[in-house]
């Protein structure tokens, strides 16, 4: 079974939903890792303790983590479920980016950008990561976050163990696009 494989059903059960595997996630998102390998296995899976931590270890955007001893793993940010993941707030650095796709940006500027299904809204520390994420759904737009005014209005920024920052929502004012390709 390859890694990609693998990590994209990671996703899906760590972070969206637990019940597909028959596992459950405690308040801040952990889950067993014996109890993970054996479902997976249950369910035609073939992963085994080596293989889960080259996955975690290799996924380009550290999606997973384990704890201090490997004995629990969790989705590091991401999740459409209720999950404290024990973020403190952080001041953000002065500008970050978001990407999205042309067909979202008459909504984004009129609307500002929601969470959606997740806990929160994703934006990226340089413009070539929220390009990666906006190809993903069409043609890409790059937007600007001004984290400095949000975060001097009251906005509140977490930033995930994998380098994502988030916060619950951003509103038009703090938004310009910088690229798009048309």
């Amino acid at each position: 079974m390859d890694n990609k494989r693998i990590s994209k059903f990671l996703s899906l059960v760590l972070r969206h939903k637990p019940e597909a595997l028959g596992i459950t996630l405690d308040r801040a998102g952990w889950t067993s890792v014996d109890e993970l390998l054996m479902k997976m296995q249950q369910q035609g899976m073939p992963v085994d303790l080596p293989k889960l931590q080259e996955v975690v270890a290799t996924n380009d955007k550290q999606r997973f983590a384990f704890n201090a001893d490997s004995t629990l793993i969790r989705a590091s940010q991401g999740h459409s479920i209720a999950v404290e993941l024990g973020l403190q707030p952080l001041a953000p650095p002065p500008v970050l980016y978001h990407g999205t796709a042309t067909q979202h940006i008459a909504s984004i500027l009129k609307e500002g950008l929601q969470a959606g299904s997740r806990q929160y809204v994703h934006l990226s520390a340089d413009i070539t990561t929220a390009r990666t994420v906006g190809q993903r759904h069409g043609q890409p737009v790059i937007l600007q976050v001004n984290t400095a005014s949000m975060h001097t209005s009251g906005h509140t920024f977490y930033q995930a163990a994998n380098g994502v920052w988030l916060t619950a929502s951003v509103p038009p004012l703090f938004l310009e696009i910088i690229s798009q390709n048309r």
